[in-house]
């Protein structure tokens, strides 16, 4: 069931996708609190001290949302989706700007789940799970993209099942087998 938020959201994406100037600033509120949403899922798994706050996340995020003007806006879930990987871009190209100065050792680490590693302590370099998700990417589009809008985006099962156009037990069984792949790619099957 679609609501009368969604469908304004929707109803306004469009309209900034066919130039409408006005439609971003109507857009900008309702989708500005959807985007800190995301952000704060970033941040929670972001080691402390971490120097990036989530309203520069918020922003630089917006910032690179009204730059892709030639983006063919279909509703909601696709700006969710959008939204999910320009935050991914936003931490990676921080964490690499940050990492540089020694090869990878100060680069952003950060949780991917406490459920998917075997202790919650355990943290993964931001930049690793990148190159992960691309390698991933190359097998399995849908399980990458899982992953992107579940831990980056901090969508719900739900939300990413919208995006994906699933069902919820698909995107279930893709988060599980997709975790299972990264752990193993990222060096945490434990062998």
């Amino acid at each position: 069931m679609t609501t009368q938020p969604t469908r304004t959201v929707t109803r306004l994406l469009r309209a900034w996708s066919d130039g409408e100037e006005d439609a971003l600033r109507q857009l900008t509120p309702l989708v500005e609190a959807e985007l800190r949403r995301l952000a704060r899922g970033d941040m929670v798994r972001e080691r402390r001290g971490h120097t990036l706050q989530p309203t520069a996340l918020v922003n630089e995020a917006f910032v690179r949302l009204t730059d892709a003007r030639g983006i063919r806006w279909q509703d909601r879930a696709h700006f969710l989706g959008i939204s999910a990987r320009l935050m991914r871009r936003v931490l990676v190209d921080y964490a690499r700007s940050h990492g540089s100065r020694k090869r990878g050792g100060d680069a952003e680490r950060v949780t991917l789940d406490e459920g998917m590693v075997a202790s919650p302590e355990r943290a993964i370099d931001v930049v690793a799970l990148d190159r992960a998700l691309e390698a991933l990417a190359a097998v399995d589009v849908r399980k990458s993209r899982t992953i992107e809008l579940r831990f980056f985006g901090g969508l719900s099962v739900e939300e990413t099942a919208e995006v994906l156009h699933v069902s919820p037990d698909t995107v279930k069984r893709d988060w599980r087998l997709a975790k299972l792949w990264l752990l193993r790619e990222l060096g945490g099957d434990g062998q």
